[in-house]
């Protein structure tokens, strides 16, 4: 007993969570991936795109041809044919030549840019005129311009959302391998604890935090088992914590942690195999009762009874032991709706415009720094944590300025 009450504080206790063992790997299908952790960095194992491709719909040109080119003096092009979406081009193009093109299809041999259809008029049936310079490669996306081959493109540890795992299917990956969901058992105790289904008499409860606990557990990734309720005894919450200890991966107890003449858990931790008792108390509020203890590599928390205090302790601390045992390295956070803008960001008037930003922390304070690059490039949407929305009737934002979020 010469841990009870020995109070740690939030930094200390912190650090133990990476004393405890990591829950096994296992495949599934991209369509129950969502949310899982990834058990292994994932590299490219080809060119993304694997060929140049257009990201307007227009014409393939050489670029040189547009030069000089606008509505007063147009360049004047022979159109070669027309590329079929999904196919490659069965001929080339040459000085003087254009070919027309949909967004995604792939440039013939002798492209080098493509000319947005709005910035041509049709000549004649075989002629475009161009009305607008076009630089070399502007509206092509080059081959392996997203990830070349060899690329590290997710790595272990990352929390798969929509665009992870959009990434894995643009690879032909209908599977990831993952690490399990930490199983998770939960005990309620106390003499005063009854079933939900009961009517309480005088100085009961119902029995709350199972289901707010159990809740909890589902959004932090965790498979939680429900234990029941255990009275006040020692030789009936040993027996259960033992059961629970061998069927899971954490064990949570709520109830059971102040001073009292009934406080088993504490006896009962220390009686498990291999056990040894972190901390009985954490300097914060609510939840400075709250044990910690180690057995066989898995934690085992005694959370206070009070509702409040359990859910503040799970959410504080508690959830990032769990997302520490699912091998959680890179779940990113976004805890306000605001950040502050980091570069001057410009925008075309009358277009809503949404764009992509990573969010970081600096002094307290969150920041937003725009992820600039073609919207046809998946690591762009990978990157970020957020959007951002530029207004129809704004030319754009200034550095320093406050965005709203929107998580992605």
């Amino acid at each position: 007993m010469d841990n009870f009450f020995k109070v740690k504080n939030l930094e200390e206790i912190m650090e133990y969570a990476s004393l405890f063992l990591l829950v096994k790997a296992e495949e599934v299908n991209l369509f129950k991936a969502l949310n899982r952790v990834l058990y292994r960095d994932i590299k490219a194992d080809a060119n993304l795109p694997s060929f140049k491709r257009s990201s307007m719909d227009g014409y393939a040109v050489c670029a040189r041809d547009t030069y000089g080119a606008s509505e007063a003096n147009p360049a004047y092009l022979t159109i070669k044919g027309v590329i079929k979406m999904g196919e490659k081009p069965a001929f080339s193009i040459t000085r003087g030549e254009a070919a027309k093109i949909s967004t995604g299809g792939m440039l013939p041999k002798g492209a080098d840019s493509v000319v947005m259809i709005e910035h041509t008029d049709m000549s004649d049936d075989t002629t475009i005129e161009v009305l607008k310079s076009a630089a070399h490669a502007q509206h092509v996306i080059e081959a392996g311009e997203d990830y070349n081959k060899g690329d590290a493109i997710i790595s272990a540890g990352t929390v798969l959302k929509a665009q992870e795992i959009g990434l894995l299917a643009a690879f032909g990956k209908d599977k990831a391998k993952v690490f399990k969901k930490p199983k998770v058992g939960i005990i309620s105790t106390g003499d005063e604890i009854v079933s939900i289904k009961e009517t309480p008499e005088q100085g009961k409860i119902r029995d709350v935090n199972t289901y707010t606990l159990f809740t909890s557990l589902k959004k932090a990734g965790a498979d939680p088992i429900s234990y029941g309720i255990v009275k006040d005894d020692f030789d009936s919450l040993f027996k259960v914590c033992r059961q629970v200890l061998s069927e899971t991966d954490m064990l949570i107890l709520s109830g059971g942690s102040s001073v009292g003449t009934k406080d088993y858990t504490v006896k009962v931790f220390s009686n498990l195999p291999d056990s040894e008792i972190l901390a009985h108390g954490i300097s914060i509020s609510p939840g400075k009762p709250t044990i910690l203890a180690k057995s066989a590599g898995k934690a085992l928390w005694g959370l206070p009874g009070h509702i409040v205090s359990a859910l503040a302790v799970f959410e504080i601390i508690v959830k990032q032991f769990v997302k520490n045992i699912a091998g959680c390295k890179n779940d990113k956070k976004i805890y306000s709706p605001f950040a502050k803008l980091t570069r001057n960001i410009s925008s075309a008037h009358g277009r809503v415009d949404f764009i992509r930003v990573k969010v970081s922390e600096n002094n307290g304070e969150l920041e937003a720094e725009p992820v600039l690059g073609k919207s046809g490039l998946l690591n762009s949407i990978v990157k970020a944590d957020a959007l951002i929305k530029i207004n129809k009737d704004t030319e754009g934002l200034n550095k320093g300025d406050r965005v709203s979020l929107i998580p992605l």
